[in-house]
C-alpha cells in the first residue's frame, strides 16, 4: 500500500498526523475506517480481512486492517507506532497510529515526534481517561498545536448530545492548562462510519465538519526562517596548518537567518562579536545562512566561548535569556522515579547541565494521587534547579530552545518543555565558575593568546 500514493506526493503535498488515545478507545478503528472510506486500501484488502474473520469465526473490526503484529492480534492493543499512507482529494497523509496503552508511552512519544497535527480519540462511554490526559500533555510537549478531538462510540450512548458536550467541556478545560486549543471536537462512531467522511443523520445536532474535512483544513507548519536568529554552538574548531589561525563556531541554525557583518551575542556569557565569514568545507563562499543549515562562522573579534552557548543577533529582541532555574512540564518514563535530592543530566540543544528537582507544583499520575516524586508514566509541572546558568527560551517561543531530555545515569528517562524562565536565582556554582561567562572567560582568552604565542602549532 502507498506506492501509488507516493507518486502524487509532489503535486498534493504530504502531512504527518498522529492518531492517539487511551487503549480501546477506538483509534485503530478510526484509522481503518478512514482507509476504507477513502479507498486508500490495496485492492481486495478489505474483503480479504473480512473473509479471514468469517473463516475464523471472528466479528470483523476495522482495526484488523492495521493490527498486523501477532501480539497485537492476540492482546487487542497497538504496541508499535505504525505508519499508514492514505490520501484524500486534497493531499497525501502519513498517519502514525500510536500506542495508547500506558506501557507503550515511549513508543507513542517517538511516533508522535514526527507529526505536525494530531487526532486524539476519547471513548464516549468511558469518558476522559487518565491516559487521555497524558496523551494531551505529550502533544503539548511536542508542540503539536493542530489537534482534533474525536469523541468516539457515540452509537454506544444512542448519539446523546449531552454526553458529547460533557466530555468536550471536561477535556477542553484540561487542555487549556497545557495551552493546547483543539481545532475541533467531533462526535463520531468509527465502527459505523459516522461523521468520518460524511455527516451522520443520527446526529443532526452536530453541524460542524467531518473528521476528513478537518484533516484537510490542517496546515503544514511554516519554517522558523521568519523567526529570531538562534544557533546553539555545537563546537568550536581551531586550525593551525599553513598559518590558518581561524576559530570556527559551528552549529545548526534553529531559527532565523544571519549575514556577514551582523553583530551577535552569545548566551549565557553575553559576549559580543561580528560575523566575519560564513565558512564552508569544499563549498562556494557565501555571506548568508538560514534556518536548518549546519553552519560555521568566523568572527571579527577574538572571543572564547564553548559548546552549549547560544548565538543570537544583538539587534533582535529575541525571547532567549539566561536561567539556572526553570518551570517545566515533565513526563517521566524512567524505571527509577524522578526524586528530590538527586542529580540528573539535562540536555537542551547542545548544552549539558546537571539538574535537580526542586518542586512539584502539579501532578498527573495514577489516580492523580500526590507523591513526593514522579514515578514511571507520571506527568507534572515542576521547578528544576540547574548547576549553572544556560540559555533557554520558553517552548512556545522556540521549540528547539525550550524542549529538553533528562538523563538518569545512562538512560534517557524523561522529557519536558520549558514553561517559564525563572532567571538566575540560586545556581549551585557561582556565576563566574561557568566556563565562558564574564570573568573567567577573560582569563581564558588571555591564557589562550599566550599559549598561541609560544606554541603556535598547537593552539
Amino acid at each position: 500500500m502507498g506506492e501509488n500514493l507516493r507518486e502524487g506526493a509532489a503535486q498534493t503535498g504530504r502531512m504527518n498526523i498522529v492518531i492517539t488515545g487511551h487503549v480501546d478507545h477506538g483509534k485503530s478503528t478510526l484509522v481503518g475506517r478512514l482507509l476504507a472510506d477513502t479507498q486508500s486500501l490495496p485492492e481486495g484488502k478489505l474483503q480479504a480481512v473480512k473473509d479471514s474473520c468469517k473463516k475464523n469465526g471472528r466479528v470483523f473490526e476495522y482495526a484488523f486492517l492495521l493490527d498486523a503484529l501477532d501480539d497485537e492480534q492476540k492482546q487487542g492493543i497497538t504496541i508499535d507506532s505504525a505508519r499508514i499512507f492514505f490520501k484524500s482529494k486534497v493531499r497525501e497523509y502519513i498517519i502514525i497510529d500510536a500506542p495508547g496503552h500506558i506501557e507503550f508511552l515511549r513508543n507513542m512519544l517517538s511516533g508522535a515526534s514526527r507529526a505536525v497535527a494530531a487526532v486524539l480519540v476519547i471513548d464516549a462511554i468511558e469518558g476522559v481517561a487518565e491516559n487521555s490526559k497524558r496523551h494531551g500533555l505529550l502533544l503539548s510537549l511536542l508542540g503539536i498545536s493542530q489537534v482534533l478531538v474525536a469523541v468516539n462510540k457515540l452509537d454506544g450512548v444512542n448519539y446523546d448530545r449531552q454526553v458529547f458536550e460533557d466530555i468536550k467541556t471536561e477535556y477542553s478545560a484540561y487542555l487549556e492548562t497545557l495551552k493546547v486549543k483543539p481545532i475541533a471536537f467531533v462526535p463520531v462512531s468509527a465502527r459505523e462510519g459516522k461523521n468520518i467522511t460524511e455527516l451522520a443523520p443520527e446526529m443532526p445536532w452536530y453541524t460542524g465538519k467531518t473528521v476528513l474535512e478537518i484533516l484537510d483544513s490542517f496546515h503544514n507548519l511554516p519554517s522558523n526562517e521568519d523567526s529570531f536568529f538562534a544557533m546553539p554552538v555545537q563546537d568550536v574548531y581551531r586550525f593551525s596548518n599553513d598559518g590558518d589561525d581561524r576559530r570556527i563556531y559551528a552549529g545548526t541554525i534553529v531559527s532565523g537567518e544571519i549575514s556577514v557583518g551582523d553583530a551577535v551575542t552569545f548566551l549565557p556569557s553575553r559576549k559580543e562579536a561580528h560575523i566575519k565569514n560564513v565558512e564552508g568545507w569544499s563549498a562556494p563562499a557565501k555571506n548568508h545562512a538560514v534556518t536548518g543549515e549546519a553552519s560555521g562562522f568566523t568572527l571579527e573579534e577574538e572571543i572564547y566561548v564553548k559548546r552549549g552557548e547560544v548565538m543570537i543577533k544583538s539587534s533582535e529582541d529575541a525571547p532567549v535569556d539566561v536561567a539556572d532555574k526553570i518551570r517545566a512540564n515533565v513526563i517521566w518514563l524512567g524505571a527509577r522515579p524522578l526524586s528530590f535530592n538527586k542529580t540528573y543530566l539535562l540536555k537542551l540543544g547542545s548544552v549539558r547541565v546537571d539538574v535537580r528537582l526542586e518542586k512539584i507544583e502539579s501532578f498527573l499520575g495514577e489516580g492523580d494521587q500526590q507523591y513526593n516524586e514522579l514515578r514511571r508514566h507520571d506527568c507534572g509541572s515542576v521547578v528544576l534547579s540547574l548547576a549553572h546558568p544556560i540559555a533557554v527560551s520558553t517552548f512556545y517561543d522556540n521549540a528547539s530552545l525550550g524542549r529538553f531530555v533528562i538523563v538518569d545515569g545512562y538512560d534517557a528517562a524523561g522529557g519536558g518543555i520549558v514553561l517559564e524562565n525563572l532567571g538566575v536565582k540560586n545556581a549551585w556554582e557561582s556565576l563566574n565558575s561557568f566556563e565562558g561567562l564574564p570573568g573567567k572567560g577573560d582569563f581564558e582568552e588571555e591564557l589562550f593568546a599566550l599559549l598561541r604565542k609560544h606554541f603556535p602549532h598547537r593552539f
